[in-house]
């Protein structure tokens, strides 16, 4: 515990000069020089612009060397308490940490830092294999303390990272119903373990990812399915604890709060309620009462409960994406234009955490993921003839005069196997193979229906059709008139 709160002050200290830095770059004549700058040049960008703000960071000695020079520094200064918790090479890795989150406000992908509070440094890692901090003889090693682990042998994913070399170790703390629990994470060479049932797929893949839905199409596989449904909706929980938390905080700390208009001393009397208004600006609320902490660890153990769950769904859903194809197609899209949009959905089922997850094991895989913008394909108002025409978002259905009736997301993960590495959608491609294709996209559509009509007694399962059996399939059953629900799978179309 500590060794955490030394490695969180360092961190705190080297963010707070990174920051320091930056406010000096920006001020410089330097920094406005470099802005002066056109970002493209004949299509490209600007190397003279990125050479011009390299100058003027380098001049300020805003880079991750510095960073990590300044961390040795306050790790050897002072009382020497840090320096006796934290080793060089952590110190060295705390200032990287700091630099990343302070070059992330430099080019604009932050709006801010986030300093760490008490208890909140949950992890601390070496720089190699030859730091302090080690992994030796199945010993956890740092600085005197010599930790044994619980480990599970008959677990091949372990077994596989324990005989794998080691290229460093980090110490990680989980809070779990209220209780520390410490684990050693080995970070290793080579790829990572691969299960018999998760083999990968050599072929390109279109896939259509929604707030609340993903299709996947390739030339012979498709299936459209809810996005991570089995998560429960636990929001009605957790905002009654977050209400008994305003409340209790409220009560332990009355100074903190505004008495509220309306319940103000009328006139005779000489105290009001016990009602308070907002909170007051620079008041710390300090006094937290042993119910409050105990609401306050139930609410965390259920979202640390529903963030296992969504990453043990999206696990599985990135391997039968993966047993596919590893070549990925997918819309670049803008996952907090759907936070605003979509918030409950997304907050529940986090798409643009699953598509870095995709990105890194299709990449482990061999393969990639290509994300390509949606200004020049259009894929949702685009049809295989050629005709673009705008649809409202609630409109599930691609109805074309030219005879095309299909799924709208279906359809769109369909065309997304034709966009090439320029981003270019290549149309007559697309027509010449939409007749082979046809059924296998009616047939993903009607059992995604079947499966969500029986999702309303069980769990939804993975529907896969492949060309052999989706002749057969094929207008065996009539597709539903209506559609009630607009967070659904699909929506439904007449009988064609």
């Amino acid at each position: 515990m500590s060794r955490l709160e030394a490695g969180r002050q360092l961190y705190n200290a080297c963010l707070g000069e990174a920051i320091r830095r930056i406010r000096l770059v920006r001020q410089s004549k330097l920094f406005g020089h470099a802005k002066s700058f056109p970002r493209m040049v004949n299509g490209k960008p600007n190397k003279a612009r990125s050479d011009a703000f390299k100058t003027a960071w380098d001049a300020y000695e805003f880079s991750d060397y510095a960073i990590q020079g300044y961390a040795i520094k306050i790790r050897n200064g002072g009382s020497g308490w840090i320096g006796e918790h934290v080793d060089a090479d952590t110190a060295q890795k705390l200032g990287t940490r700091a630099f990343r989150a302070a070059r992330n406000v430099m080019l604009g992908r932050s709006k801010r830092v986030r300093f760490k509070g008490i208890n909140q440094m949950d992890s601390l890692e070496g720089k190699s294999k030859r730091s302090p901090m080690k992994w030796q003889n199945d010993t956890f090693l740092w600085k005197g303390l010599n930790l044994a682990p619980y480990l599970t042998l008959n677990d091949p994913v372990i077994l596989h990272g324990l005989n794998s070399p080691v290229k460093y170790v980090r110490l990680v703390r989980r809070k779990l119903n209220g209780k520390n629990r410490f684990y050693a994470q080995l970070i290793n060479e080579g790829k990572p373990f691969q299960k018999e049932k998760n083999k990968v797929g050599d072929n390109l893949v279109g896939a259509d990812i929604g707030p609340s839905t993903i299709a996947v199409v390739s030339k012979d596989t498709a299936f459209l399915k809810p996005f991570c449904n089995e998560i429960a909706d636990k929001s009605d929980e957790i905002a009654r604890l977050q209400r008994r938390m305003s409340r209790q905080m409220r009560a332990n700390n009355p100074d903190c709060f505004e008495p509220s208009r309306c319940d103000l001393p009328k006139p005779g009397q000489k105290h009001g309620s016990r009602k308070m208004g907002k909170s007051i600006k620079g008041k710390r609320q300090k006094n937290r009462s042993k119910r409050y902490l105990k609401i306050k660890h139930r609410k965390a153990n259920i979202e640390r409960k529903l963030t296992a769950h969504r990453k043990s769904l999206q696990g599985e859903l990135v391997n039968t994406v993966l047993s596919v194809g590893n070549y990925i197609n997918i819309e670049k899209l803008s996952y907090k234009a759907f936070q605003k949009m979509f918030g409950r959905s997304v907050g529940k089922r986090a798409p643009g955490n699953f598509v870095s997850r995709l990105k890194q094991k299709a990449e482990n895989a061999g393969g990639c993921v290509n994300e390509f913008p949606t200004y020049n394909t259009k894929l949702s108002q685009r049809c295989v003839c050629g005709a673009i025409k705008k649809k409202p978002i609630l409109e599930r259905i691609h109805s074309c005069p030219c005879g095309v009736n299909q799924q709208r997301d279906l359809f769109s993960a369909y065309l997304a196997l034709y966009v090439d590495g320029n981003d270019c959608f290549e149309q007559e491609q697309a027509l010449s193979q939409f007749s082979g294709a046809e059924s296998l996209l009616r047939s993903a559509w009607k059992q995604a229906e079947n499966t969500y009509n029986q999702s309303s007694i069980g769990n939804p399962r993975v529907v896969n059709v492949d060309a052999a059996s989706a002749s057969e399939k094929i207008d065996q059953e009539p597709l539903s008139q209506t559609n009630k629900n607009p967070d659904v799978v699909t929506s439904s179309t007449p009988n064609p």
